[in-house]
Formats: C-alpha cells, structure tokens, sequence
C-alpha cells in the first residue's frame, strides 16, 4: 500500500505563486508563539485542535502549502493532510526559518 504523496515546493515557486496571486493555502504548523513573532503573509495556523476546521473548511481540490520550521516537519503533516484526500499537498523546502532568511521583506509580524 502506497502513502498519499505529497510534493517539495521550493522558495522561488512559492514566490511566483504568491506574485501571481494563485489560490494557495498556507498552512503554517509551527507553534503559536513562534507564528505570532512571523509568518509568510496570509498562513493559517493550524495545530491538532485546528486542523479539522481547516478539513471541514476547504476544498479537497485547494492547494496547500505546508510550513513548519526547516521544512521537516512539514512533510509528515502534508503526507496526513494527502491521506486526508487533499490533492494538491507542498511541503516547503527549508520551512519559514529559510524562507525568513531569503525574503525578510515578505514576513508578516
């Protein structure tokens, strides 16, 4: 039996997602605090009490664009969130912490 797949999406393609104003979900599972201190504009925390909201909230055909820390994390959640019969499920490759680092400008405090 094979796992519900989800992809890598690296920081250029997010990018040009977000400057095209395409329909993505960023969904951001780090902890509060951290979240509250930055995050990529638009993300929804989402956290186990949470995340049914974002089920019963979306579309299954949505795209998602998981964030954690490095980008570890969020690769199981987006595998949890494919077997949820989410389509079209991203983990972004070295989470916010990078994505802070390349694009200071595009962080919501």
């Amino acid at each position: 039996m094979t796992q519900p797949a989800f992809e890598h999406l690296d920081h250029a393609t997010l990018t040009r997602w977000l400057d095209e104003g395409a329909a993505v979900t960023l969904v951001d599972i780090r902890d509060p605090l951290s979240f509250s201190r930055g995050h990529i504009p638009g993300s929804r925390h989402v956290d186990n009490a949470t995340v049914g909201e974002l089920i019963d909230a979306t579309p299954h055909d949505a795209t998602l664009v998981v964030v954690c820390y490095h980008g570890h994390s969020s690769q199981q959640a987006a595998t949890w969130l494919a077997g949820q019969g989410f389509e079209r499920v991203y983990s972004l490759d070295g989470g916010f912490t990078d994505w802070e680092h390349r694009h200071p400008q595009r962080v919501a405090r």
